[in-house]
């Protein structure tokens, strides 16, 4: 079953994300899921997939037990099992998804970029999801030690004062990347803050063309 690939997480990231920021157009149909997995807020890297793509990750996921096809009276819908095969709660949905879209993160940009899925009221909060998505209490995903870990805290980069961390569904992260050196550039702290601002103002037109998807 895994690793999965970067076309699989991204659609499962999607269906988390959509499940709680749009539960009423959830499920999504194939066209809001293109739409929505190639998004150009709130998505690192971004994509450019077209429907035959998409769906070729779809009917992967389906014969992984990810994914469920949800015939509607017009189209085809799609949702993730996570909930319905596991004990994954609400706000661990929306760290798996944050991890998933984006890539590895601090627990700062964790709590931040899940705001609209989950409002975590302190920093402790995002710790103690992070902390058990991390043990693998979960029984969706059983390896022959026990359950997969879900998510990893990261070695300290060089440079950074905070850790990041990052999801494990397509294997163990490449290090290499991570521990090159980030530049302290309080103009490029600035820039990547207005940059996510124009990127939140964004989401809100985007959430408007998968809503308008639903019915094409």
């Amino acid at each position: 079953m895994f690793p999965l690939d970067k076309l699989e997480v991204r659609i499962i990231g999607v269906l988390l994300e959509k499940r709680l920021t749009t539960p009423d157009l959830y499920p999504l149909s194939l066209n809001a899921l293109v739409n929505a997995c190639n998004q150009k807020s709130n998505r690192n890297p971004v994509m450019s997939l077209d429907q035959e793509t998409v769906l070729a990750g779809v009917e992967g996921l389906r014969e992984k037990g990810l994914v469920m096809n949800i015939s509607g009276n017009r189209v085809a819908k799609y949702g993730h099992f996570f909930r319905e095969k596991s004990e994954i709660i609400p706000k661990e949905e929306a760290v798996l998804s944050v991890l998933m879209l984006r890539g590895p993160q601090t627990m700062g940009e964790i709590r931040t970029r899940c705001e609209r899925m989950h409002s975590f009221q302190e920093i402790e909060e995002v710790q103690n999801t992070l902390d058990s998505l991390a043990k693998g209490k979960h029984f969706l995903f059983q390896q022959e030690d026990g359950p997969m870990a879900w998510v990893l805290k990261l070695p300290l980069q060089p440079g950074r004062k905070e850790p990041r961390y990052a999801h494990l569904f397509m294997g163990e992260p490449d290090l290499t990347a991570e521990n090159a050196p980030a530049p302290l550039s309080r103009a490029g702290t600035l820039s990547e803050e207005v940059e996510e601002m124009r990127r939140e103002l964004k989401e809100l037109r985007e959430e408007f063309n998968t809503f308008k998807s639903q019915f094409e």
